[in-house]
Order: structure tokens, then sequence, then C-alpha cells
């Protein structure tokens, strides 16, 4: 008992130690403050802290770093081609059970107000004909969709979604920062924090009693299920796309509710009905929960130079045949100026006051509100009415009133006499603060909270208890001053009472089995199998860089090869455009052309060139991916070493990237094209060394090189003892159905992966590229060692370039093509 009561006390005094840390860097009067020194529950964090990492706060906040990167969460900034990694800290934020009770019932009221207000705006406008809100703040609003006028979305709800902002002042009162309605991003953060938390603090789920997230997301997908009109709806995620700053988000999310991640050209609409575009043809999607602006949704309807959205949407939406969350047009009271109306129609709507009050806002379009501002603008927070950006505020972001001075204030205060509409001011609010690891220390500072709703099957909004809190880098509590944080953290809304466990998944005994692993969209199919062609592309190419390094360059171990067997191995890398022709065959100039080869830029085909495009497609198919794979995938290039030991490295990446697809791939239709591009890239890559260095002139060294770049030294040694001869190589490298290496055994791969994979006709008869794949497996199988030439391996390499071809025609989306009308399958 003494040996386990030690660490105990010993938590307990860390943890002291760094509550009076943050109870000193805070301000007086600031809440959490207080709450530190009394409740409970701040002393349990720290004493969890405490035991992961003892008194070393930086390695707890490496922790909590890592497990946010092992989970995959990720960021980018806008205009940024780079992930950033999600920047988590490993003090969650505590509130409350009593506490956060009242913040759900003021979000699930502003949510119901803002439905209500929206209804009237889309509908009959009588807020707008009464006098309550002036028509300019809705016709003037470029987030108004006129289009959308009188349209009854599907279900009769324009919101099934919403994040709303809130500010915690130091007296403890929460404020509404900002909402968003448009595209309400950060819910799947929310759930990478609390995944990454689980494995950091282990043990404060049971010790705190921390209200779970699943309930939340799975009223979320059955309320947006429940409004669809079949009974067993098909739902995607609709994404802007890989530079979308939360992408990764976006396939976090896609994954953990089980819906497809689609692209605007993904999906197609006939006859008012909504598509995605499958291998197996077109599969009907009834829900879309979009993350694209509702302005790009349909060039038909509203922005006609939009080129990521799916024309024709807005008439399946009319139709009542797709359901949209959030409906277009919802992002109207998102606008800064609305804040300033929403409080009195509340009161209107409802017959009583907002519980979570915003900030104090003034449009400056009406005289009252701009005369308030220009009076008062030492006091205010200048800010654009409409998210646009006046010429007042050249960048777009709000301004303190205090901090313009000079030109500035004048050209703002200008501005602002001849479009007054464009600006609103809003009072400053002061932000209470949080502890956060600083220079290895507890440190004060301000954060926001962003916290989501969600209408469940029946209707009624569900709150996810707690959402995720952003921290700013600098002490300096003022919101404006703020900005978007420096820092990520779990909120966790504790009770006294113990939490049921929840999952998302149903129990085992009330699923109804199934092996098909659903559909699978042909941008996806088109993404695996480039993956699989890129990755055996740079292998390949490695190959040949290692072979030239091993056996030429190092002359002086006795291996060099005969100079036209180098030379061949020159041309292969510089006939693929890898590097540049090299001036001669020395050692210096071969040194030269192997590191172009693998690391060049500047339009070369290196293998560093390849990597980055295998990388851009796992970066698209995350949520295809095991995370392991999408790690090695996004993993640096190699910059240590000398050639051969970074050659070495990528190497061994390789291998690994093929073992996890061999191993941990389920044997799926996504798997088969992963392996299908594998399979060509490899007979192709095969079939340029065969023409290389199989020749009828070949020597010993052309031929053991030839069992290098094809991996089959081994396996040639075994069967053959008596040396190395041209038609026993020919025969293993082109013919053994055997050698999973040789050209034949490609062929079968493909010809049975092609032959698995579904067809458009019920007639039994082959497709296109099943009948190229069969008569190439044909072709290799009759053929005998002996007759193998140049023209053979020609036609075989052109062959496999038209299956190719039939291949990408048949499954993948062929640019601006429109639906293909044969055999398809409408389901």
């Amino acid at each position: 008992m003494a040996s386990s009561a030690a660490p105990l006390f010993d938590t307990r005094t860390i943890a002291d130690r760094w509550i009076a840390d943050y109870c000193a860097a805070a301000s007086a009067g600031d809440m959490l403050r207080a709450r530190a020194a009394e409740d409970a529950a701040w002393p349990a964090v720290f004493e969890e802290l405490a035991g992961l990492a003892g008194a070393n706060l930086e390695g707890a906040r490496e922790r909590a770093r890592r497990h946010a990167e092992d989970i995959g969460t990720g960021f980018r900034i806008a205009g940024e081609g780079e992930e950033r990694p999600w920047p988590l800290s490993p003090v969650p934020l505590l509130i409350p059970e009593a506490e956060w009770q009242g913040i759900a019932a003021g979000i699930v009221q502003r949510a119901e107000v803002m439905e209500r207000v929206l209804a009237d705006l889309y509908g009959e406008a009588r807020l707008v004909a009464d006098g309550h809100v002036p028509a300019a703040l809705v016709t003037g609003s470029p987030f108004f969709l006129r289009p959308l006028a009188n349209l009854v979305p599907p279900g009769g709800c324009h919101l099934q979604a919403v994040a709303i902002d809130l500010g915690r002042g130091p007296d403890g009162a929460w404020r509404v920062l900002a909402d968003h309605l448009r595209a309400p991003a950060g819910a799947g953060y929310a759930l990478e924090n609390r995944l990454a938390m689980a494995q950091t603090l282990d043990g404060l789920q049971t010790r705190l009693n921390i209200a779970r997230h699943a309930p939340f997301f799975a009223a979320f997908r059955e309320g947006l299920a429940a409004r669809c009109r079949r009974a067993e709806p098909r739902i995607a995620l609709l994404t802007p796309g890989r530079l979308d700053p939360s992408y990764a988000e976006q396939a976090h999310l896609a994954r953990y509710l089980g819906w497809l991640l689609v692209e605007g050209g993904d999906l197609a609409v006939l006859d008012d009905r909504l598509y995605v575009r499958t291998i197996a043809g077109l599969k009907r999607v009834d829900a879309l929960w979009r993350r694209l602006d509702p302005r790009l949704l349909d060039p038909l309807a509203l922005d006609s130079h939009s080129t990521v959205g799916v024309p024709g949407l807005v008439d399946a939406m009319a139709a009542g045949n797709v359901v949209i969350a959030n409906a277009p047009g919802a992002g109207l009271l998102e606008a800064p100026a609305f804040a300033a109306f929403l409080p009195r129609l509340a009161e209107l709507l409802t017959g009583e006051p907002l519980r979570l009050t915003g900030i104090a806002t003034w449009w400056c379009g009406e005289d009252r509100g701009r005369e308030h501002v220009e009076a008062a603008l030492d006091a205010l927070l200048v800010a654009p009415a409409f998210g646009v950006a006046p010429l007042g505020l050249p960048e777009g972001k709000p301004v303190l009133g205090s901090a313009l001075q000079g030109e500035a204030r004048a050209g703002l205060l200008a501005d602002m006499a001849r479009r007054p509409q464009d600006y609103v001011g809003q009072e400053v609010l002061h932000l209470s603060t949080m502890p956060v690891v600083a220079e290895g220390r507890l440190a004060a500072r301000p954060f926001t909270l962003r916290v989501f709703a969600a209408r469940g099957a029946d209707g009624a909004w569900t709150v996810l208890p707690g959402g995720f809190a952003r921290i700013g880098e600098h002490a300096d509590a003022r919101a404006a001053v703020m900005g978007e944080g420096m820092w990520s953290a779990d909120v966790c809304v504790h009770g006294s009472d113990p939490v049921e466990p929840v999952s998302l998944l149903p129990s085992g005994d009330s699923t109804r089995l199934r092996r098909n692993p659903g559909t699978l969209p042909s941008r996806v199919a088109d993404n695996l199998f480039w993956l699989g062609r890129y990755l055996e592309r740079g292998e390949a190419q490695l190959g040949v860089i290692r072979v030239l390094l091993g056996n030429s360059i190092s002359a002086d171990t006795g291996a060099a090869l005969a100079a036209d067997t180098v030379g061949r191995l020159a041309d292969i890398l510089v006939a693929g455009n890898a590097a540049p022709a090299p001036r001669a065959l020395r050692r210096a100039d071969l040194t030269e052309l192997a590191r172009a080869a693998l690391e060049e830029g500047g339009g070369w085909y290196s293998v560093a060139a390849i990597n980055a495009q295998a990388r851009m497609i796992g970066a698209v198919s995350r949520d295809r991916l095991a995370a392991d794979m999408a790690r090695l995938l996004d993993a640096p290039f190699p910059a240590r070493g000398g050639l051969l030991d970074r050659a070495g490295s990528l190497q061994r990446r390789y291998s690994a990237l093929a073992g996890l697809a061999a191993e941990h791939m389920a044997r799926t239709d996504a798997w088969r094209f992963h392996d299908l591009g594998r399979r060509i890239e490899r007979a192709l890559a095969t079939l340029r060394f065969l023409r290389a260095f199989g020749r009828t002139d070949a020597t010993g060294d052309d031929l053991g090189t030839l069992l290098d770049l094809a991996d089959s030294q081994i396996s040639y040694r075994q069967r053959y003892l008596t040396g190395i001869a041209r038609v026993p190589v020919l025969d293993l490298v082109t013919l053994d159905p055997g050698n999973p290496r040789g050209i034949a055994y490609q062929a079968a791969a493909i010809s049975g992966h092609l032959n698995a994979l579904p067809v458009l006709s019920d007639d039994g008869l082959a497709e296109p590229q099943q009948e190229q794949a069969r008569a190439l497996a044909a072709i290799l199988v009759t053929t005998q060692a002996a007759r193998i030439d140049d023209a053979l391996l020609a036609g075989l390499e052109l062959r496999l370039a038209q299956l190719s071809d039939a291949i990408a025609r048949r499954y993948f989306l062929q640019g601006a093509e429109p639906l293909r009308a044969a055999g398809l399958v409408l389901a």
C-alpha cells in the first residue's frame, strides 16, 4: 500500500503547484481562477497530467500533440498547400453540468429563433413588411439567395445543424460572438480532441463523469435521415476538396458517421434526383451535408461561374428529392449586421428574451446606429456588416476604433458616410482565461468556445456537450485581439452522476449484417488506382537508381557493370524524364544523374516528384486509407545520409506501404482498384526493363541487371544452378505465373480484378476492359520463352496502355463528359 500511495501524494503536490502557477498568472477577477482554487474537478485534471508526465508539462503537451497526429487531425491555413498539425492543449476546459444546462438551453432557443426568422424571410417576409427588419438588411446582403425565396426545404427546416461561438467574461457570463449557419465547421475537431484526450488522460472520463459526444452525432445522423423520403437513405458529405482548410475534419466526420465523402464532380442530377457516379453506375443520394459555399452549389440557379457545384441541384431540392443541410441561404443570419436585430426578433417571435445575449451591435445602415458608432468610435470595434471588405476596411477584418489614426480613421469615416450600410460597430468584449502550457509552465490565456447543435429524428435540437475551445496566443483578453486562437482544447462537461457508456456504433444484435462495403464513387476508384500506379512507378525508378548506384559508382568493390549496361540504365532514367542526360558515363556524371533522378525538382519526373503525386492522392483519400498508410504517404522525403542511404530509406517505405495495402486493406472494390494500378504499373515497368536488358544480344551483366530490377535474383538462383542464360531469365520474368514480379502474374491478377468488379449489364458478356485483360493473359499463356522478342514485348506494352485507358473510360469520371446512359444503374 505504501508504494502505491507515494505517487498519489506526489501528483497532488505537483497539481497544487500548477494550480498556484495558473492563479498567479490569471487576473484577480477571473472566474476560472476562483474555480481552479475551489472546484475539485481542476485538481483531478492536473493530477492526471502529473501521473502522465510527472512535473514535465511540455512532455504532456507533446503527448497530446502526438495522439492528435495519430488520429490524423490537421488543418490548413487558407492559401497554404500543406496541412499543419492540430495544436491540441493537454489541459481541457472544464464546465460543470449545471452551468452547461444553461448554455445548452440558450443555444437551443437561439437556433429555434433563427429557424423562424429564416422561414419568414424566405417565405412571406412579414418581418420586413411590418418594419421589424429593414429590407436593405435582407436584399442588400450577399448571403441572401433570391432564387431560394418561397422554396420550402425538404423536411420543412432551413437549419439542420448550427455552430455558435461563445465568449465568457471574467464575471462568468457567457456571450454569443458569432453564428455559423452556412457550413458550420468544427464538430469533427471537437470529436478528434476528445479522442486524443481520451488517450492522453484516460482516467479522467470516469473520474469526473464527463458527458460523451456519441449521442449528439447519432442524433444528427438520425435527424438528417428522418427528413429523407426513402427508408434507408444514402447520405453524403459534400466537400470543396483537399485544399479546404478543414478537409481533414470533413474526412474524419464522413468516416465516423458512415457517409460518403464527395465533391461536386462526383454528383449529377437526372430527372430532379441527385446521384453519385460510382463504378457501378449512378446511385441515388438522398441528403447532403454540405461544406461548400452555398453560392457555388448550382451554377444553373446560383453562381453561373461555379465549376465545383452540381447543375440542377436546386431543382432536385425544390422537388423534395434531396435534403441539403443547411439549406442554401441560411447564411443570411450570419451577417454581423443581423446581430443588432436578433434580440428584438427573439422577443417578438417567442415572447421571451434571448438567454444567451450577444455582444452589443449597432448597424450603421440605420441613422441611430451610425450616429452612435461615430460618437463612440474609440470604445467600439468596427467590422464589415456582411463579411465583405468595404473601402474603409480594406483587409476586411474588424478593427478597434481606438487603433485607427490619421488617414485610416479619416478614410473609414468618409466611407461610412458614403455607404453606412456596409459597417457595424460592436462592443469590445473582455474574455475569461483558461490554463495552457507555455514555456513549461501553466499560463492564463483567453479562450472562446464553439458549441454545436443538431436536429434529431423528432426535430428537437440536441447540443453537443462541450464543443471545442480556441485559446489565444497572447495574454490580451479582448476578443477582437485574440483572433482565431493559437491552441485548441477539449471541452469537458462534468457532473456528479456516472455517465452511461455510449457508442455511435449500434449493438451487434440490432445491426443487420452485411459484407458489401458500400458505394465506391468513381473519383475515389480513380484516386486509388493512380495511388497504386504512382507507388509502383516510384519503386521501379528507385530500383534503377539503386542498381546504378550499387554497381557502377562503387566500382572499387569489384561489382562494376559493363559500360553498355550502365548506359542502358541511364537511358531508362532519361527516357522517363527523371533527369537530364549525363554528359558521359563517368562516376561523377552518373552520381549526379542518380541524385537528380532521386530528388530533383524543376520539372523533372524524379522519385521525389512521384512521391509528391502519391502524397497528394493520399491527402484526398484519407477517409479510405488506414492511418499508418496515410502517415507514411505524408512523411517527408529523406534528407539525411548519402544517396544510397536515402534510396534505401525510401525502399523500406515503399515496402511498408505495399505491406499495408496487402495485409490491411479489406478485399473490397477499393482495394481492387489500388491493386490494379500496382499491377499495371509493375507490368509496364518490367516490360521496359525486358526491352532494355533482355534483347537477343544481352550480356551476362544485362541479364543480371534485369533480374535485379525484376527482384527475381533469388528465384532464378534457386531454380538454375548452372549460371545465367537469356531464355530462362525471360521465362521467369515474363511467362512464369508463379513469379509475383513477373508479367504473367500481373496479367492474371489484372484479369481477376476486372472479373470481380461490377458490370453495367446482365447479359453475361464481358465488357471491353475484361476482354482486353483476357486477351493479354492468353498471349502470355500461349507464348514460348524462346520466341520472345522486342516486337512481342512492344505489343504487350501497347496492350497494357490500352487496357489502362479502357479501365479509365469504364470506371472513372471523364472530365466534363455527361452521364453515360448505356447500362446506368439507378438505385
